[in-house]
């Protein structure tokens, strides 16, 4: 039944209706420089005065948006610096984590552009072999299979220029009821891999000639943390510290090095296949397209960037300035707590296909 009553809510017209949604279409149309200066000539085409007040108006909004977009450029070029001259007929792009979900999405993006990809993953790749990226067989949180890997990948392509750390574990059980087995693994796979990657290809880009780009992937549950989520939450936590750290470390050192921070809401993607959308319309599911296609923009623009998505991830560092009291009021209306009571994972994802559900 509940399913029923999911699927009703998916198939509604407003279904696609979300705070997100609105302002895409706002950031195209009012919000937009251009179009904001089309209105005080669609009003002179009409013969209002430049003195009226609706011209006026218009005048006025048209500046603000403006200076808008300019202070945001300005400040893009402050935190992140100059970009980095990007071209992917000389890229090595690793991803881990890329066998399947957005991973591979990003994979095959650049496969298909021209790159050199290498899939770092345990699984096999859920396409197989895809045009212009090669598959490796490994376990990121190994230290040694991953210098092994590493050294393959040089051999094979080259010197890997971008790094996308994007390799994920969801155990999705309480702490109390996690052996020590499965909280090693989720700590191994989802904060100390990263920390093995960088290390293991930084000083190769650092030696290269054109730079590089380190993507890390975080989570708005670093932030929040969640019931059921103890792990995860801690571990993504410790990537968005580390990338900060990192990226302030290599400002000084080596600023030819770009570092991105993409930090989702839930994904469509089989990792947390099962868990329920406090609200669809304030924090709507994130398609794995949207957030590819956010990062190929940051990575062949050359730039650093911190990435949050949907709208509400670019917030979230604000819901800790709130009274402890607001907060977990603020939780219990969200039902960010009660997210995981029907968590299958991908596990559950491939048993559903088997039974035809």
């Amino acid at each position: 039944m509940a399913r029923s009553e999911n699927h009703a809510q998916s198939d509604a017209w407003y279904a696609p209706l979300s705070v997100d949604l609105i302002l895409k279409v706002l950031n195209v149309t009012l919000l937009h420089p251009f179009i904001s200066w089309l209105i005080p000539l669609c009003l002179r085409a009409r013969t209002v005065k430049w003195e009226a007040p609706p011209m006026l108006a218009a005048f006025a909004w048209a500046t603000i948006v403006t200076l808008a977009w300019v202070a945001a450029a300005v400040n893009r070029r402050i935190a992140y610096g100059l970009p980095r001259e990007v071209d992917l007929d000389d890229e090595v792009i690793v991803v881990t984590g890329g066998a399947g979900g957005m991973g591979l999405l990003l994979a095959e993006v650049y496969g298909m552009r021209g790159a050199s990809v290498a899939v770092l993953d345990v699984k096999e790749m859920e396409n197989g072999e895809a045009r212009g990226v090669t598959y490796y067989k490994c376990d990121v949180g190994d230290k040694e299979e991953l210098a092994k890997v590493a050294h393959e990948i040089e051999k094979d392509l080259g010197t890997p220029t971008i790094l996308v750390n994007n390799a994920a574990v969801v155990v999705g059980k309480s702490l109390l009821n996690m052996s020590m087995d499965e909280v090693d693994r989720s700590l191994r796979t989802n904060l100390l891999a990263p920390f093995y990657c960088i290390k293991t290809f930084l000083p190769g880009m650092i030696r290269s000639e054109r730079g590089g780009t380190i993507v890390n992937v975080s989570s708005v549950i670093g932030h929040l943390g969640a019931a059921q989520l103890s792990d995860y939450a801690a571990a993504k936590a410790g990537i968005t510290a580390l990338h900060k750290s990192l990226s302030a470390e290599l400002r000084t050192a080596h600023p030819d090095i770009r570092t991105v921070l993409v930090t989702p809401g839930q994904l469509t993607t089989p990792l947390f296949y099962g868990v329920q959308t406090p609200s669809s319309f304030v924090a709507p599911v994130v398609e794995p397209v949207d957030v590819v296609r956010e990062v190929v923009a940051a990575i062949d623009g050359g730039q650093g960037a911190m990435l949050g998505m949907p709208l509400y991830a670019r917030w979230v560092d604000w819901y800790n300035v709130l009274p402890a009291s607001v907060q977990v009021l603020a939780r219990w209306l969200a039902g960010v707590d009660k997210g995981m009571v029907a968590f299958r994972g991908r596990e559950g994802m491939v048993a559903d296909k088997h039974v035809g559900i």
